[in-house]
Order: structure tokens, then sequence, then C-alpha cells
């Protein structure tokens, strides 16, 4: 039995939701309303994330006879037994310096470091009403969009939930579609332009072999 729950810990959630919201918001300045929107969605993941990484551990009591059977003893209503998959997967010791936490917190700096730096560059387009292509640009279409995903699926591997593992997919299909929406927008605003960077530049994964950019 445990003796102290590590949960109703609410003044934690919000502080933690509004502190990488303030982030992400700090990065993106978002200004037209699918920019909105797409911080939106990333929001209502970490919010759904820390409610129950400190509040209301909806997942552990969902499946808590399960948990009860396969891990007797083990008590998951502290705070470092809500790691589950440090726990079904085996791992000894502190869950923070488990492969997957480091891989998690790696995901999370880099996704933070890829927003910031593309955002810069897509702002700077806009308020020049040019194409943005260059930086992360001339890498991807759509590197914003990813690094939300990454973001997301690396807190995902340090504190799986129910509901966040169901949000996940949903959201990465929710970018897709606003990055599909976009680039309908920006054959309508840049037209050849922006179909030769369609043609040179490919959508989700980056290219690293770059050559001088080429123009229109």
């Amino acid at each position: 039995m445990h003796d102290e729950s590590a949960y109703g810990l609410w003044s934690l959630v919000i502080i933690n939701s509004v502190i990488f919201i303030s982030f992400a918001f700090s990065f993106t300045k978002p200004q037209t309303k699918m920019e909105w929107r797409s911080l939106g969605v990333f929001s209502a993941f970490i919010i759904a994330l820390f409610t129950e990484m400190y509040g209301f551990p909806l997942t552990i009591y969902f499946l808590s006879g399960w948990l009860a059977e396969k891990y007797p003893g083990v008590d998951f209503l502290s705070h470092e037994n809500g790691h589950l998959l440090h726990t079904i997967l085996g791992f000894e010791g502190n869950p923070h310096f488990d492969p997957l936490h480091i891989a998690s917190n790696i995901l999370i700096i880099l996704g933070f470091f890829l927003l910031a730096s593309a955002w810069s560059v897509l702002h700077r387009a806009q308020q020049n009403r040019q194409l943005a292509k260059t930086g992360w640009y001339a890498r991807f279409r759509h590197p914003q969009y990813i690094a939300f995903i990454m973001i997301m699926f690396g807190f995902l591997l340090q504190w799986p939930t129910i509901l966040t593992m169901v949000m996940f997919p949903i959201l990465v299909v929710v970018y897709i579609q606003l990055a599909h929406r976009e680039e309908r927008m920006a054959l309508e605003a840049f037209g050849d332009e922006y179909r030769w960077y369609m043609k040179t530049t490919p959508a989700w994964l980056p290219k690293f072999n770059l050559k001088k950019e080429k123009s229109v």
C-alpha cells in the first residue's frame, strides 16, 4: 500500500502546462488562425499529459487490476512508478536516467530547438511577404509540425497515458491536414515558385546533402 499519493498536485499541473505552452508560444508567436490552431492542439496534449502526471492518474486507475496482478507489491501511485514503460520494460534504478527518459529529453530539447529555428525563418519570410525556404525550410517543407510531433512523442516515451496515446495519432493527422491546407494557400500566393519548392524539397523527412539554393 502507498503511504502518500504523488497525485492531486494541481499546482504542478498548472505550472508545468503554463511553462511548456509558454515556451511553444514564445517560439511560434502565432498570428494566423492556422498558427493558433497548431498551438492549440499542442496545448491540449500538454494539459492532458500533466493532468495525468501530477493531477489524476486516469491510466493507472484504469489499468490498476492488470498492474496489481502483473506487478504485485509495486506502488504505482508513487511518482517514480508512474513511469509505466520503465516498469513494464523491466528497467531498474531511477526512471529519470533510463534509456527511454534520456531519449525523451533529447527529442523534447531538439524539438523546441527546431521549433524556434523554423518559426523565426517563417515569420521573417511572412513579414517580407516571401516564401520561407532557408534554414530548416531548405531541408524540408514542414519543420514546425515535425517539431511539435517530436516534442509530443518525447513526452510519450517518458509518461505514456491512454488519453495522450489516443490523442497523439489524431494530432499528427491534424498537423498533416494543416500542412496540406497551408500548401494550397502557398500555391495560390506563390504559384510556380512554390511548385518548384515542392519539387525540390521533401515534405517531412529532411535532406542534409544540401547544394546551393536554387531559385525560380
